[in-house]
């Protein structure tokens, strides 16, 4: 596997390598950004979701375009979305297999997102 394809977060007192296509969401935490995988970890990174978005344009590159900033909270894996839903407030993000994970998300970054999805390919 080419190394754009992992992320590595050393810190003094770990190092997380992370295979970027597990990545399901990252969710704000203050200075923290959690990291949420497919095999349903959760591990946090001291960084806020500024500072990870700038991460992921530098490391990524034309990859980075698989993650999209959703509201003030979320990054999410674009090709892990199955429900978009404004009214509820709702997004859900699955592999139709292991895992599913209904987000809390505002109606105006929900219908933004909507408008993506409806122009891409993934």
């Amino acid at each position: 596997m080419d190394q754009q394809q992992r992320l590595i977060f050393n810190s003094r007192d770990e190092l997380l390598r992370i295979d970027v296509p597990r990545i399901v969401y990252f969710e704000a935490d203050g200075n923290y950004t959690y990291i949420v995988t497919c095999n349903k970890i959760k591990s946090a990174v001291c960084m806020n979701l500024g500072q990870m978005e700038d991460v992921l344009a530098q490391r990524l590159k034309e990859k980075k375009s698989l993650f999209a900033r959703i509201g003030k909270r979320y990054i999410v894996n674009l090709s892990y979305i199955y429900k978009i839903n404004p009214l509820k407030r709702q997004l859900v993000l699955t592999d139709f297999n292991n895992f599913s994970y209904p987000l809390d998300i505002s109606k105006e970054a929900l219908k933004n997102l909507k408008d993506i999805m409806v122009h891409i390919k993934i």
